[in-house]
């Protein structure tokens, strides 16, 4: 009971920190402002939770092309350290290389709930037809991701399902995360 507790609070704590750092790389990608003349109040939090991490890492890991490189060592990094502390608190079941292993697959996973609940919550501000600084960052992110499928689905009575085909792509691609993730521990430590 008290490795689940220890558990949940360390993925809850890390998913926040790598998640923060992914939604930062994906936001310079995109070369959304993030300052706080900007505007922005979601640039602001992620600079926020991240600047201890990744302002470091610049001087060490260089971006590439529009990818900041230290954003995602970062998101690494946190998902990493959650591993090793899970590893440590369990008693060391598990062969050390598995923690660089799951970490990988564990910011694969924070990469596609992210999406998932970016959509979610851009679907939901879609429909109130609301216009604010948040749903006009939502629709920054996630219009990239939405366009190819906007170009093979069309409105149905004019409704654009889009977003739900997305939501599908994501959790099959999820679906096979897990999959490939066991096939992976189980060729690795045979």
């Amino acid at each position: 009971m008290l490795y689940q507790i220890v558990s949940l609070l360390l993925d809850v704590a890390a998913g926040l920190v790598s998640g923060t750092c992914l939604l930062r790389l994906y936001m310079q990608y995109l070369r959304i402002p993030m300052s706080a003349r900007s505007g922005n109040p979601i640039g602001q939090f992620v600079f926020a939770l991240t600047d201890w991490l990744v302002l470091p890492l610049r001087r060490v890991v260089p971006a590439l092309g529009r990818w900041d490189m230290a954003s995602l060592v970062a998101a690494f990094l946190i998902q990493l350290l959650l591993y090793l502390v899970l590893w440590v608190f369990s008693g060391m079941v598990e062969q050390f290389a598995t923690i660089a292993v799951l970490a990988i697959f564990g910011l694969a996973r924070m990469a596609i709930s992210g999406l998932t609940v970016l959509v979610i919550v851009y679907a939901v501000l879609s429909w109130v037809q609301t216009r604010s600084a948040i749903s006009d960052l939502l629709e920054r992110l996630i219009i990239p991701l939405l366009g190819p499928i906007r170009s093979i689905v069309p409105l149905i009575g004019g409704v654009d399902l889009s977003p739900l085909v997305l939501l599908l792509l994501l959790q099959i691609a999820g679906i096979v995360l897990g999959s490939v993730q066991t096939q992976v521990l189980v060729l690795v430590f045979k």
